[in-house]
């Protein structure tokens, strides 16, 4: 798990829920597609520092490959994306 910054985010077309999110994990750049839709606006992710998990094997969400997925608490129909309190590097290991 690393940080990582949130460097451009897009609606999916055809989804609701969905966000196509470029996350910046230390100068290499990865995919994530997330069902934050009912929770952020696209506009409100950019520039965010987030966790993500960088150790899985890229699947296909919606048609399009998510490569990371990002850490988030859930209370029932709220969904908290997890983000360090403090500035740190990108590509910042979480422990």
């Amino acid at each position: 798990m690393k940080v990582g910054k949130i460097s451009d985010a897009e609606a999916v077309a055809g989804s609701k829920k969905l966000i196509k999110l470029s996350i910046d994990i230390g100068g290499k750049v990865r995919q994530s597609i997330a069902g934050l839709g009912d929770q952020y606006t696209p506009e409100a992710l950019k520039g965010k520092l987030v966790g993500v998990v960088t150790n899985l094997q890229p699947r296909k969400i919606f048609g399009l490959q998510s490569e990371v997925m990002l850490l988030a608490a859930v209370d029932g129909q709220t969904v908290a994306i997890l983000h360090p309190d403090k500035q740190v590097s990108l590509g910042s290991k979480i422990t």
